[in-house]
């Protein structure tokens, strides 16, 4: 479709949907439940209950304590129709004595028979499935918690909260009981969580935290809230939380935790680096204890991540490096805290995210650009909350590998709130070599950075930084910084964004996607909820993005207008028309038989995007593009298909098919994937993964037995294969098991 005509049918959409009953409250003339208004609506308090007899985790609220406490009800639909009351009853209570928390819920269900539950597993898929769940903010910074999600048959998810819902961190785990039963009104849930997981300040005679809960019927795909929520707002918008009160005389303990391990290995293969062939044997422990209330500090000793999973195969047909994200645990756990850069904002459009600029990003520790791991011998970490700063100190010493020297990697955060939802911060990050020189190989890299997150008004964010680099050997532009500012309410969506990356900008512990760069974006859209029967809102949008060189120079720019609608039942349909236009300076190999010469090139495309609603045995996506590809064209289609026949068993089938079409001649990228997910338990779990990327004839093959046999106690059973087809043989095999053991003091 020619750009003028889908800007004209773009602005046309705007008039037809953008009408007073689309924004706010019910529809002239429609019947149906009183609705509130969200945004104004004020924070509901409760209270838990102190108890000297604590309730037995069963999953059943027979004991009196239950029926003494405090119950909370009223939730109120944040999706589909917000503001109205919930169309299921929820009954929720807590108590808690001096060990633990205790929280007991009722979640009425008109049709039980009818709940949807995706996973057996730990951290399941919770967008997908029936759920109750709880926020705690435990300082009442209304910026940081703890999440804790659970399905109808006991599966459980348990996330920590930072930045108030800017970021998250899912390898957090606490030694959490958790039991549901279901009946004929619906089904119940038990939690009980040790005062030793959370932090908080004992120092209080009276506690007071910040509490969300949330109640997820995934048929009617209907969210309901105690503490009202837009549907723009998660669970863990903890600005916007009611309030826990009642805690009297509890402290954290001592919360010391001791998780040895054991690990047997058999490595196989050309890739398989010299010496490190063959079966090896392993131990290491980590250490996690609470020096303060308020600080954490974790301890590791030759740390070891046989259980990790092996990288996503993933197409590049850009001239820039792919981002690989990180799925060590213990790099995930407390991430939120060491985050810096091109951070994406949860709502907003912001046209870029950590995937384009991070200061630290921990694949650099421990691993080959090529992803081959290189020996930890151990650190320490210490992160929390001291004197009204948030901080995080991470110090990491590496055994040397052939062609590098041992390394120590260091890197200090510090953040400090301002006015409740800002903040303002620093980092600093050291990579230096502490073992002998190795000829071409730079002695130490740093880097430093100040950022802030500013919220003068409920809707409007600020978000600038400023970094530099330190390396030998280096006299050049090393400066980066931004400016991000971006509105958000309940019907406009706009940002800008000005940005600068020197050309010896180097964060080597760092991802920069471009250096010698200045970019400009900006963007503005609407979501209207318009009154059409089925849809929920739909969202018209125009984003420009302009790069230039360091002397002022167009190298890219891309102008996209898109339209979305999203429906009642959870899918969504997008389509967009993307002009751009590319300076290469040099040529750019797409494959070993393609290349890109220099030149001047301004081509477009469009595509349309289809995903189902989630919540059904069957769901999943599609995606087709077509247009202009540099000189040649590009037709491009990708989806996925989810199937769960039960909560025990789901199969996800992905395709990324790209046919490449240049003067040079026509060419295929593509890339296959598939898994199996089978949980015989909650405690007891395997999944098989299997991957063929065209483009380099190479099967990736992963397969994980894990068994819970005690809280954070783990056995892994681990096989990873690479196999080179075109040349008939294995290039990496791989057989690992560990036990771990989590022991409390």
């Amino acid at each position: 479709m020619p750009r003028p005509m889908l800007e004209r049918g773009l602005f046309l959409a705007l008039l037809v949907t953008l009408r007073p009953a689309a924004i706010v409250g019910q529809e002239p003339g429609q019947a149906g439940p009183a609705r509130i208004a969200v945004e104004s609506a004020p924070r509901p308090a409760a209270a838990a209950l102190r108890t000297d007899d604590a309730p037995t985790v069963d999953g059943h609220l027979d004991e009196p304590v239950w029926q003494q406490a405090q119950p909370l009800t009223g939730f109120v639909q944040s999706r589909p129709d917000t503001g109205a009351p919930a169309t299921e009853e929820t009954v929720v209570r807590f108590v808690y004595d001096d060990r633990a928390l205790y929280i007991g819920a009722i979640c009425y269900d008109s049709e039980p028979d009818r709940l949807f539950v995706s996973s057996l597993k730990q951290d399941f898929n919770s967008g997908s499935s029936d759920v109750f769940g709880v926020t705690l903010d435990t300082y009442l910074d209304r910026r940081n918690g703890f999440m804790f999600l659970v399905n109808p048959e006991g599966a459980l998810k348990d996330v920590q909260i930072f930045d108030d819902s800017r970021s998250e961190n899912q390898a957090w785990e606490g030694p959490i009981r958790v039991e549901t039963t279901r009946n004929d009104e619906g089904w119940t849930v038990e939690i009980e969580i040790p005062f030793s997981t959370l932090r908080f300040n004992p120092s209080g005679e009276d506690q007071t935290w910040g509490l969300q809960i949330l109640r997820r019927i995934r048929r009617k795909a209907e969210d309901t809230f105690w503490a009202p929520l837009d549907r723009r707002d998660q669970i863990h918008k903890m600005s916007k939380a009611g309030t826990l009160t009642g805690f009297s005389g509890v402290t954290p303990g001592l919360n010391l935790r001791v998780k040895p391990y054991a690990l047997a290995q058999d490595q196989t293969g050309t890739l398989v680096e010299e010496g490190r062939g063959g079966t090896q044997g392993d131990v290491g422990f980590d250490v996690k204890f609470g020096v303060t209330p308020g600080l954490t500090l974790d301890l590791t000793y030759n740390t070891d991540f046989a259980q990790v999973e092996v990288d996503q195969e993933q197409v590049n047909l850009t001239r820039f490096p792919l981002f690989f994200p990180e799925k060590r645990d213990f790099f995930v756990e407390n991430s939120g805290t060491f985050s810096f850069g091109d951070q994406s904002e949860r709502s907003y459009r912001t046209g870029v995210s950590l995937r384009d600029f991070t200061l630290f990003h921990s694949r650099r520790i421990g691993l080959t650009g090529g992803g081959e791991p290189i020996p930890i011998l151990g650190g320490a970490r210490l992160t929390g909350r001291t004197g009204g700063f948030e901080v995080g100190l991470l110090n990491l010493q590496m055994q040397s590998s052939p062609g590098l020297p041992a390394e120590n990697f260091s890197v200090l955060r510090a953040r400090r709130s301002l006015f409740g939802t800002s903040d303002i911060g620093a980092i600093f990050v050291n990579r230096q070599a502490t073992g002998a020189d190795i000829a071409g190989y730079p002695d130490f890299n740093r880097s430093f950075g100040f950022d802030a997150n500013l919220r003068p008004l409920p809707s409007l964010l600020l978000a600038p930084f400023v970094a530099w680099t330190r390396s030998p050997n280096t006299d050049g532009d090393s400066f980066a910084g931004r400016m991000w500012v971006g509105w958000r309410d309940e019907l406009w969506d706009v940002s800008a964004l000005w940005r600068h990356v020197g050309d010896d900008f180097n964060p080597t512990v760092g991802f920069v996607r471009r250096r010698g760069i200045r970019q400009s974006y900006a963007t503005v859209g609407l979501h209207p909820r318009p009154p059409l029967p089925g849809v929920q809102e739909v969202n018209p949008y125009l984003e420009i993005d302009y790069v230039q060189d360091l002397e002022s120079v167009l190298v890219t720019r891309t102008r996209t207008a898109g339209f979305g609608v999203s429906f009642l039942n959870g899918s969504g349909l997008t389509l967009n028309y993307t002009d751009r236009f590319e300076l290469l300076r040099e040529p750019f190999r797409v494959t070993t038989d393609a290349t890109i010469p220099i030149g001047r090139y301004d081509f477009g495309g469009g595509s349309v995007q289809y995903r189902s609603a989630p919540g059904r045995a069957l769901s999943g996506f599609v995606r087709v593009e077509r247009g202009g590809f540099f000189a040649g064209t590009r037709t491009s289609l990708s989806g996925g298909l989810m199937w769960r026949p039960n909560y025990h068993v789901s199969v996800d089938l992905s395709a990324n098919h790209n046919n490449i079409s240049l003067p040079d001649g026509d060419f295929t990228a593509d890339v296959f994937g598939g898994r199996i997910d089978y949980g015989f338990s909650t405690k007891v779990f395997a999944s098989a993964f299997v991957q063929y990327n065209a483009a380099q004839d190479q099967f990736v093959t992963n397969v994980r037995f894990n068994y819970l046999y005690a809280p954070l106690s783990d056995i892994f059973l681990v096989y990873t294969e690479r196999r080179d087809l075109a040349a008939g043989m294995t290039v990496e095999r791989v057989f690992a098991a560990k036990v771990s053991k989590s022991i409390g003091f």
